[in-house]
């Protein structure tokens, strides 16, 4: 950065902090202190997961006045999420100016952020966001905030406790473990599930794409994901690269798109499960398309082809190559498959929250869909409250899942998308801190009646008013 460049980021900084002070940041904390029986401390809640939703939930909770709290990630500082790690796309989809996870404060947007570095006249000419840019965005937003990530702590097994609070393991033994009141699982898009997971790669593995060159590659799909894992591949110098769809034809339209609106945040999580469901259903078969300069990174490239009509019947490995044979019996033969598949979605499969997570309710426990809107993986979505808590699939039986909170992408049906994409994520974190503190407010209300009745500070001192009917006081006689 040049000096130029330097003195305008210690003025976004300033500014920055006298926003927050204007919106009186840091509120007093509210909230009661817990302690466990052996006096062992306590917090109200903690946050898995330091990248762009902890770190908004974070700060909303914190400006709620809920400052008893802890945000833990597993990877190194400046690991978190997707961004530097798994992501291979060169620019976001989102557009440029949306607002992301500056909770209404103008002075924390990527513009800001952006301008600061790189003046007005880059942003008017910046097409997307590039990748490897949010995410310096999203280290200034952690640096600026002052936001205590402790890195390097992974969380691998969440257990309640018979005193109605929540302990958390975490790997290696070299860290005591955490006990606390809430859980808020801000885990992204794979916070729910698995990989769809073979020998192969999938695309969010870590792949040496050196190892590529000249190799033949399939990639299976053709969603981002996939199209941007081929590029990757095409430009480490790939023999070939073929990507086989089961669709006839490619999708074009990105269909969400054409309801959205801050009606479809704000009301998503309120209309009725039917509508909830069909939006969901609808949009996800309709497939969402790769970006428009996504594509073309790939099709620019002469030794790329797509394939369509191409669903998977069968892969094996077969005299070092792999065999991949098509439902309509066409025959691919490869060096390397890479699974543009996505992520399933499934309480069921994560290791942290064994051995309860059967007792999770999930949307086909609470949802059957008319026909032909059936949806095995929608189903597998968990049934959250709005709060973004995890409910009981039978009454009774796991209490404390009203204190772990789902704000990754496994709330997409039940709430909507504002736990997880850029766009709605600050109005989840509002919602998410609202429901948090309602729900340590209810719970304690005893110790805030206490509070209450304690409560002596005066306003006045008495020197403010005189008592128009109090005697007058008897004259001094000499």
């Amino acid at each position: 950065m040049t000096n130029e460049q330097h003195g305008r980021l210690a003025e976004l900084n300033a500014r920055v902090k006298q926003d927050l002070d204007y919106l009186n940041y840091p509120a007093a904390n509210w909230s009661k202190p817990v302690t466990t029986a052996d006096g062992q401390p306590v917090s109200d809640v903690v946050i898995i997961g330091g990248g762009m939703c902890g770190m908004v939930a974070w700060l909303a909770l914190t400006r709620a006045g809920i400052a008893n709290l802890r945000i833990v990630d597993r990877a190194r500082k400046g690991q978190e999420g997707p961004w530097v790690t798994f992501a291979r796309m060169e620019t976001l989809r989102s557009p440029k100016n949306l607002l992301g996870p500056a909770l209404g404060m103008a002075s924390l947007t990527f513009r800001a952020w952006y301008t600061a570095c790189f003046g007005e006249a880059a942003w008017e000419t910046l097409f997307r966001i590039p990748r490897p840019m949010w995410m310096d965005y999203l280290k200034w937003y952690r640096e600026v905030l002052s936001i205590p990530v402790e890195n390097d702590t992974h969380v691998t097994r969440v257990r309640p406790r018979e005193d109605g609070l929540l302990e958390l393991e975490i790997a290696g033994g070299s860290k005591p473990s955490i006990v606390t009141r809430k859980l808020v699982l801000a885990t992204g898009r794979e916070g729910l599930g698995m990989k769809r997971h073979t020998s192969w790669a999938h695309s969010a593995d870590d792949i040496d794409f050196e190892a590529l060159k000249a190799k033949r590659v399939v990639v299976i799909g053709v969603g981002a994901s996939a199209v941007d894992n081929a590029a990757e591949a095409l430009e480490s110098d790939a023999g070939e690269v073929r990507l086989l769809a089961r669709r006839k034809e490619m999708p074009t339209v990105n269909k969400l798109m054409g309801i959205g609106s801050y009606g479809v945040t704000a009301g998503f999580a309120r209309i009725d499960a039917e509508w909830r469901w069909r939006i969901m259903d609808y949009s996800v078969k309709q497939q969402t398309p790769a970006p428009h300069n996504s594509t073309l990174r790939v099709s620019r490239h002469p030794n790329a082809f797509f394939h369509f009509d191409c669903a998977i019947g069968s892969m094996r490995e077969e005299g070092g190559e792999v065999v991949i044979t098509t439902k309509k019996g066409r025959i691919f033969r490869t060096d390397f498959v890479i699974l543009g598949t996505g992520f399933t979605v499934d309480p069921l499969s994560r290791d942290e929250l064994a051995p309860y997570q059967d007792r999770i309710a999930c949307w086909d426990d609470r949802y059957t869909p008319p026909a032909g809107e059936e949806n095995a993986g929608l189903g597998r979505f968990p049934w959250l409250d709005d709060d973004f808590s995890f409910t009981e699939k039978e009454p009774g039986t796991a209490p404390w899942l009203k204190d772990i909170h789902c704000f990754n992408y496994g709330a997409s049906i039940s709430i909507g998308k504002v736990s997880g994409d850029i766009p709605a994520i600050s109005e989840g974190a509002l919602w998410l801190a609202r429901g948090i503190a309602a729900s340590l407010f209810i719970r304690d209300v005893d110790y805030h009646w206490e509070a209450l009745l304690a409560y002596e500070k005066p306003e006045l001192d008495g020197s403010e008013w005189t008592d128009a009917d109090a005697p007058e006081p008897a004259h001094r006689t000499a």
